[in-house]
């Protein structure tokens, strides 16, 4: 299987050639995204299977374990086969008891780039995204001082690429006037919508749009709708909600996350649903039931 045959085929981001299905590493950490995982051989095993599949996207992050996603993906996929691009982020960083803390002064940030580059063994990180807001959703503020941090670092090499996190539209519009942004990762799913006008304007700017939580997150997706057009396709409600994702927009990228093989091909397949006009119509209400609810 190639990165074309893969569901949704590929996007182009900056001078990268992406799959837009993609695969997030954040499970292959402990419970919580903490420590380490109960089985390194599976965790290695998944990354291997995701790689032959064709996925050229993976996601990941320095505070992910911490280090424990990094260090198993080197261990897994180096030396980098061609045409790979690993995606990952800073801004954040864990304390002893697995809690998440901001991580955003200039300083802390250059760090984590050098992190990030030891950890995955490169040279140069193909895409970073400064986490900007809070576990679901934008704070308010510039983010001058910490954009312009990553900037100086692309100017130096060290970053080909720069996109952002749980950010708002005008910290977007911001970032833009430092630096070019290739991709924007916010949390949107299909019962969580908030962000609409921010993914078709990024579309229409040929930005890549990468939804975390694709299939809810902590609050696993469930709506009666999104049931019956499953039952209906003789599929399940997790592979219409990634299949709806991809046919909503062509700047859509999908990170679904697992530590399984079988859950990797599973998502693969779900999201290669075909769907027709009126099942996308009956699944696009889903998001306005869920915020009356």
């Amino acid at each position: 299987m190639t990165g074309n045959e893969l569901p949704g085929g590929t996007y182009r981001v900056g001078d990268l050639t992406l799959t837009r299905f993609g695969y997030g590493a954040m499970q292959l950490a402990g419970p919580g995204v903490f420590g380490p995982p109960e089985d390194r051989d599976a965790a290695i095993a998944v990354l291997r299977t995701a790689v032959e599949l064709g996925i050229r996207h993976i996601d990941t992050a320095d505070f992910y374990g911490p280090y424990v996603t990094n260090e198993i993906i080197r261990e897994a996929l180096a030396p980098y086969p061609d045409g790979l691009h690993i995606v990952t982020k800073v801004g954040a960083r864990r304390d002893d008891q697995g809690n998440w803390l901001h991580a955003r002064t200039p300083a802390e940030l250059v760090q984590q780039v050098h992190d990030n580059l030891r950890r995955l063994g490169l040279d140069v990180l193909d895409v970073v995204n400064l986490r900007v807001g809070g576990l679901d959703a934008p704070e308010p503020g510039s983010i001058a001082d910490q954009f312009g941090a990553l900037a100086e670092l692309r100017e130096q090499g060290l970053i080909r690429h720069l996109g952002l996190s749980t950010v708002s539209a005008d910290q977007l519009a911001e970032a833009q006037t430092i630096a070019p942004v290739v991709c924007v990762q916010n949390f949107y799913n299909i019962a969580n919508r908030q962000d609409d006008e921010l993914l078709d304007s990024t579309a229409r700017q040929g930005i890549a749009y990468v939804p975390y939580w694709p299939l809810g997150g902590m609050s696993p997706l469930q709506s009666d709708t999104l049931a019956k057009v499953a039952a209906r396709l003789d599929s399940t409600p997790m592979s219409v909600a990634l299949a709806w994702l991809l046919h909503r927009s062509p700047n859509m990228l999908l990170i679904p996350g697992t530590s399984s093989e079988d859950h990797l091909r599973a998502n693969i397949t779900g999201a290669a649903l075909d769907l027709s006009s009126d099942a996308r119509a009956e699944l696009d209400v889903i998001g306005g039931e869920a915020q009356r609810d």
